[in-house]
């Protein structure tokens, strides 16, 4: 975690013990995400992984889908490429909307 000049704390990278607790959740699950495609940590081998932004988020929506929706892991992975691309072409939309 690293603080910023306002004072508050902003996660920066989280180990894998770390992301576990950051998403209550436990780590066969977190492997099962990476494994799937869902999260793309640095480092070779779950001893050594760091998960920075874009994982820490992808792993929060997917506990969130997995909790609340029961979708297993590769309904997970799924569902994400679908929000993001969504995500993409509001974006690139509301570019072109403003002309």
């Amino acid at each position: 975690m690293k603080a910023t000049a306002s004072g508050s704390q902003v996660l920066d990278s989280l180990n894998l013990e770390e992301l576990c607790r950051f998403c209550r959740t436990e780590e066969n699950w977190v492997v099962e995400l990476v494994q799937q495609g869902v999260l793309d940590p640095e480092g070779t081998g779950a001893a050594s992984w760091r998960f920075r932004g874009l994982s820490i988020i992808r792993a929060k929506k997917a506990r969130r889908l997995s909790r609340d929706l029961g979708i297993n892991t590769a309904g997970v992975a799924l569902v994400l490429d679908l929000l993001e691309q969504r995500e993409h072409l509001l974006r690139r939309l509301g570019r072109y909307e403003k002309f």
